[in-house]
């Protein structure tokens, strides 16, 4: 058999038990002969790690690697014939637990020929999910473009809205480089609350009554007008921090001040929008866009207070469940209708086409059961898309790229039969002030206490002792798949209370919208 051998120039830092044949698979794509590669010199690496490939089959398969400082080969023997399917090596831009999802799924998509994930976090690396690229800015443009030429990636995930506003998908998309992600101007519809309000009033697209201030007294005032409960939003980008939920006037007033006066968001609270509160129940509900056609991803819905009962602040999610028994077919139809289409049709006429995964943030008004736009994300919901990603049978790769390239009409999703559920653990304090650098364990045996549990990491890393520590606030999401809700939940929290984390909470009760309180104890 014939054979030719190429070099590659050394990635500097492979991670633990990853795949690395989508790295060299521009090589082969082409190639009419069968072809060993070998990787020369890398200071981060020993061993040799051998791949087994035939473009006959839908896998590639590897040997564990185990990273040193040193030096590694790497030696690929590839069966090249016969083979037309498209693959392609995706870089996903991110490091929580969103992003951990999307590389899970996106490693288990049959045209994904390897994941990397910049900059990654410590669950992501050590699971095998991903390639972390922690040393990679992910605000430089022509950092990520050239990381991206030479090593082959065919499709860029940007999921942070902080980068999409800032123009990284504008460059990308410049380069010639597919990416899933709306531009800088597309991307205003989270960035810019009164950007996203004014789209809604000019398309008619049902949302909540508002207006925009910058100055404290005005804001004040306008809110003594229209009376508690009412609710102060920051104008910006605050981390998922910047609403609060005011039951009375004195509060309103304060989160009015704490915006505008101490600044508190900095420029994102420069300021304010003063929006009716919407009695009702919240739902996520997320799309598909390529510019022109949408189509509906599975229901989910989240639970954002962070206290059991839904009390105490809000916060970026402390748990959520697919599917969610309050968006029935119907209503889901109703959403495509009267929201997502009206804005997808907008955002093109106003010369800034929408292409990447629109998160509609809905309140279910319990007067007319009809549903309001709350919010726009420009990216996946960090609870939702775990649990969605979970239940994804779908090529995520596959349809990824096809939204990037305008070509979403006819494409459908297949979901797995059941439910899943997440329950999210914190840093004790979030989301005020938390302690960070405690120690987290028994993740493995958490994983093993049921079958289809996956535990997400949003914010770990390791201490120079080699312990799992928390960096963030919302640290890891703990999810499971189940024949119904009632299996995944309980699944989920048995895994939950493995889990030796001294440093962190979790509320105890995630579900119990769609259960009857009688049939839901966790609470007593």
């Amino acid at each position: 058999m014939a054979f030719t051998t190429l070099r590659l120039p050394p990635y500097p830092k492979l991670v633990t038990n990853n795949r690395f044949s989508g790295i060299f698979a521009s090589q082969f794509h082409s190639s009419a002969l069968p072809s060993r590669l070998v990787l020369g010199s890398s200071p981060s690496c020993v061993g040799t790690l051998s791949l087994s490939i035939n473009h006959h089959s839908s896998r590639w398969s590897s040997t564990a690697f185990t990273c040193f400082s040193q030096t590694s080969e790497l030696s690929v023997s590839v069966d090249t014939y016969g083979s037309n399917t498209e693959r392609v090596v995706v870089l996903v831009i991110g490091g929580g637990g969103r992003e951990h999802a999307l590389c899970y799924a996106l490693q288990r998509s049959p045209s994904c020929d390897a994941v990397f994930c910049a900059p990654g976090n410590a669950g992501i690396s050590t699971s095998g999910n991903a390639t972390c690229i922690p040393d990679l800015d992910i605000f430089d443009s022509s950092a990520v473009i050239s990381f991206c030429r030479k090593w082959g990636v065919g499709l860029v995930v940007v999921e942070p809205e902080a980068p999409l506003v800032s123009g990284l998908a504008n460059d990308l998309v410049t380069a010639g480089i597919p990416t899933f992600g709306p531009s800088a101007e597309a991307a205003a519809l989270a960035g810019s609350k009164d950007f996203m309000k004014t789209i809604c009033h000019k398309y008619g697209i049902p949302t909540a009554k508002y207006q925009t201030f910058s100055d404290a007294s005005a804001a004040k005032q306008y809110i003594k007008e229209q009376g508690a409960p009412i609710v102060i939003k920051a104008e910006g980008l605050a981390a998922g921090k910047g609403v609060a939920v005011s039951s009375t006037l004195e509060e309103a007033y304060k989160a009015v001040d704490s915006m505008l006066v101490e600044g508190i968001f900095g420029s994102a609270g420069y300021q304010v929008i003063v929006e009716e509160f919407v009695e009702g129940e919240e739902a996520s509900f997320f799309a598909l866009v390529d510019g022109d056609n949408a189509i509906p991803l599975e229901s989910a819905q989240d639970y954002k207070r962070v206290g059991d009962g839904d009390t105490d602040p809000n916060t970026g999610g402390m748990g959520a469940y697919s599917p969610a028994p309050v968006l029935t077919k119907e209503l889901q139809n109703v959403v495509m209708e009267s929201i997502i289409l009206p804005t997808v049709k907008g955002m093109s006429i106003e010369g800034c086409k929408f292409v990447g995964v629109l998160y509609a943030g809905l309140m279910i008004d319990k007067k007319s059961g009809f549903p309001k736009l709350i919010e726009y994300n420009v990216r996946f919901g960090d609870s939702e898309c775990q649990v969605l990603m979970v239940r994804l049978e779908s090529d995520l790769a596959k349809v990824m790229l096809a939204t990037s390239r305008g070509e979403l009409k006819g494409v459908s999703l297949k979901w797995s039969p059941g439910s899943a559920m997440v329950v999210v653990m914190a840093s004790k304090g979030y989301p005020g002030s938390y302690e960070k650098e405690t120690v987290i364990r028994n993740l493995e045996e958490a994983e093993c206490v049921a079958p289809a549990v996956k535990v997400f990491h949003g914010g770990t890393a390791f201490d120079s002792d080699g312990n799992l520590i928390a960096t963030g606030g919302r640290v890891l999401g703990i999810t499971a798949k189940g024949r119904d809700l009632e299996e995944a939940r309980d699944k989920a929290y048995l895994a939950v209370e493995e889990i030796n984390w001294p440093g962190g909470f979790y509320r105890q009760d995630i579900g119990w919208r769609a259960f009857p309180q009688k049939q839901f104890s966790r609470n007593a």
